[in-house]
């Protein structure tokens, strides 16, 4: 994949950073010293670091360069391809989640995601799943086209499966009412889950706008799909029901739709923007939202996806991990208390 790695070692801060160079940074903060105690288990999110995959892609150019060549976008210091030796070396997180969008050339590159599971197995890095972009409308009124969509994420169901991975990420979209869509995407859903089932791997819906934001109409789309291996990914983030841009904005209660998505959830997606001088999330109440978590049962990894622009994005990943492992401890206490 074209993109340079030039800057890849003074944007890490780390000379280890670099994929040829063996170990772990010593004493580097959140190493998995610090992880292995965690209430709940931390993960990387690849879109964390989308501004220095993309470089200077400006937003008007990015659809129609994706489109035409999807390697294009990618202008960036960082290579996809060391994200699992980054996470490990940098943030000393052991477990990540691939964005497609950077690799999204790959999907059948059998010899590119060896070297990819190499390089995360070579770190002792788990790779968890696969978040999938840009593969069509499991919700659109053409039949012909949600059996395109479904055939579309086969690729990337196999890319998974080879990664290790136990998820794939999809979208619910498209157009129609309410309990149209619900009907067209809990279809797909299904076909997505016979695609899956053989690999061993789950289909996950995430909110991720629109009806999908909505977590009640989720829950129920997730219910109706009626097949055990799909299930969801509820973001702290991703609560906008409106077309982006429109107003007034229509958003959904972000900590009742955690609540109502959580039943169902395989993974969970920390999404965080600004922090305060104490460590806490301006925007989002992550004390609250990971109580909810708590509260279902849930202990599987929850994945820090730093999507702010006044901190740096290494500043942004450290501060939500860090913010996740106190708020676990806390967690954690509170519960041993109670015994």
């Amino acid at each position: 994949m074209p993109v340079s790695r030039r800057n890849l070692i003074s944007h890490t801060g780390l000379a280890a950073a670099a994929a040829v160079l063996p170990g772990a940074v010593a004493g580097a903060p959140g190493t998995s010293s610090d992880m292995r105690d965690a209430y709940f288990p931390v993960s990387l999110a690849q879109w964390s670091l989308h501004r220095s995959y993309f470089g200077g892609v400006r937003t008007a150019d990015f659809r129609a360069r994706f489109r035409a060549d999807p390697d294009s976008v990618l202008q960036g210091d960082l290579d996809p391809l060391d994200f699992p030796v980054l996470a490990r070396r940098q943030f000393g997180i052991e477990a990540v989640e691939y964005v497609n969008t950077f690799y999204f050339s790959r999907a059948k590159d059998e010899a590119y995601l060896n070297q990819l599971k190499a390089r995360a197995d070579g770190e002792g890095v788990r790779s968890l799943l696969i978040m999938c972009d840009a593969l069509g409308d499991t919700g659109a009124a053409d039949g012909n086209v949600r059996r395109q969509a479904v055939e579309n994420h086969r690729p990337w169901l196999e890319a998974a499966a080879l990664l290790g991975c136990h998820s794939i990420r999809v979208n619910a979209a498209g157009a129609g009412s309410h309990e149209e869509l619900s009907r067209r995407v809990a279809g797909s859903l299904h076909a997505l889950g016979e695609l899956a089932a053989p690999l061993g791997l789950n289909v996950l819906v995430e909110n991720h706008g629109g009806y999908s934001s909505d977590g009640a109409w989720l829950a129920e789309t997730i219910v109706r799909a009626d097949h055990p291996r799909v299930g969801t990914l509820p973001d702290f983030g991703n609560f906008l029901i409106s077309p982006w841009g429109e107003k007034p904005e229509v958003r959904y209660d972000r900590y009742q739709g955690v609540r109502e998505l959580m039943p169902h959830a395989r993974a969970v997606s920390a999404k965080s923007y600004d922090f305060d001088a104490d460590g806490n999330e301006k925007i989002i109440d992550y004390a609250a939202m990971l109580r909810i978590v708590a509260d279902a049962g849930y202990r599987g990894h929850v994945g820090v996806e730093y999507e702010g622009r006044r901190l740096p994005e290494p500043d942004g990943i450290r501060a939500t991990r860090d913010l996740i492992l106190r708020i676990g401890r806390e967690i954690a206490a509170e519960r041993a208390e109670t015994v």
